[in-house]
């Protein structure tokens, strides 16, 4: 009588393993499709950066020109204010289902302008929006149901991996981003097989990692964690100022200028202006900056604050891209500056930057943490997970995704 009754637990548990084999199959395809676009979309990116350094006059003062045209764009694409990176996390937490197609095409080319004529932004936005996109249509075609949020986190995590080659790091921001404090296990499988498809696709494709060594020589003692901490807390406030900033500055100018197409085009040409005046030192990613730190090139005290401000005003105005590459710059130059404070090596201590800033302001505490392990080396991993779960815990819960939701069991 007894084995009869586990029968059908059973039946149900082998229903649920190939469920979520299933499932982990499914991610390879997505993954390779993602990592393909992902590729095409890298490699744009570095061949338009490197044209607008290469004649910065003939691109950066017609950045409000160009807004104009992303804007009118925008406008014939759609009107719903859940567009872009908001509409994926509206997907993602049951308040949409669709992703529009034409949004890829859309993000990819208006993120090329904005990086061509002196925009500062990231790229990580456009590569979430193209997994999460090219996902949530592989899901929609597939006789299975109750598994948009599965695919949209599976997406995401493509998304990440194809454009910064890290997998662990995108499939744990993957599954911990819509919801701050909650992690989403079912999706941990084809998370992990698309990850990992996605990283090697645009691998293959030519598509390089940002990786740096550390010479790590810093013994875990009580002094030493301490300087860890006081970093955290100060990278987690600029993490969280970040993100307070962002918001009042948007909020601000849709108040004061309401109308898209002066705001962008007044702002535009602000921001032309000092991009001029600093030789266009922080238009783009902010790649130049984190390579010149760690290539012990000249940094500025005030090099994190005006990349903050810049990328900021970039972003608050309808200019594409995201904000990651750009956190990544104003930690890594925050921590060079400030490492002689804590009588710490300006490299190591910016690398804790670029993690913990991230993590502060995208409020997530795993993807942090492992993106420093997969950029510096695993063996530098104590070290960020102590400064990430502080800078963590210094945010307030504040996030630049803005439909980010808070667990309530937090």
């Amino acid at each position: 009588m007894r084995i009869r009754n586990k029968i059908p637990k059973i039946k149900r548990t082998v229903k649920e393993y190939e469920y979520f084999i299933i499932l982990a199959l499914l991610g390879i395809p997505i993954g390779v499709a993602v990592g393909a676009v992902d590729s095409v979309f890298g490699h744009g990116l570095v061949f338009v950066n490197k044209l607008r350094d290469a004649h910065p006059y003939w691109f950066i003062p017609f950045l409000a020109f160009v807004g104009l045209f992303i804007i009118w764009v925008r406008r014939r694409i759609t009107k719903n204010d859940k567009f872009g990176i908001n509409l994926v996390f509206a997907v993602g937490l049951g308040d949409a289902t669709r992703i529009p197609l034409r949004l890829v095409p859309y993000v990819i080319v208006s993120t090329w302008l904005t990086h061509l004529f002196g925009g500062s932004s990231g790229r990580e936005g456009v590569a979430l929006q193209i997994g999460a996109t090219i996902s949530n249509r592989f899901g929609r075609k597939l006789p299975i149901k109750n598994v948009t949020e599965v695919f949209l986190i599976t997406g995401l995590a493509a998304g990440f991996s194809g454009l910064f080659l890290t997998p662990i790091t995108a499939i744990l921001f993957a599954i911990e981003v819509l919801i701050a404090g909650a992690i989403e296990y079912k999706a941990l499988l084809p998370a992990l097989t698309a990850s990992f498809s996605a990283a090697v696709t645009s691998g293959l494709l030519g598509l390089g990692k940002m990786s740096y060594s550390l010479n790590i020589q810093l013994p875990f003692n009580v002094i030493n964690t301490i300087k860890i901490i006081v970093l955290g807390i100060i990278f987690g406030l600029v993490g969280g100022l970040f993100v307070y900033i962002l918001r009042r500055v948007k909020m601000y100018l849709e108040k004061y200028i309401p109308n898209p197409y002066i705001r962008i085009f007044a702002v535009g040409i602000i921001l032309s202006v000092v991009m001029i005046l600093f030789h266009g030192r922080y238009c783009g990613v902010g790649s130049n900056l984190i390579e010149g730190v760690f290539n012990k090139d000249v940094i500025y005290s005030y090099d994190f604050i005006l990349k903050l401000l810049l990328t900021v005003l970039t972003l608050s105005i309808g200019f594409q891209g995201g904000e990651i590459m750009p956190l990544f710059a104003v930690g890594a130059t925050l921590g060079y500056v400030i490492a002689p404070s804590f009588g710490l090596d300006p490299l190591f201590v910016s690398a804790l930057g670029m993690c913990s800033v991230f993590g502060s302001a995208t409020n997530t505490f795993f993807a942090p943490i492992f993106v420093g392990a997969e950029i510096f080396g695993f063996a530098a991993l104590p070290y960020f997970f102590v400064v990430c779960a502080i800078s963590y815990f210094c945010n307030l819960n504040k996030s630049v995704y803005s439909l980010q939701k808070i667990n309530k069991n937090d």
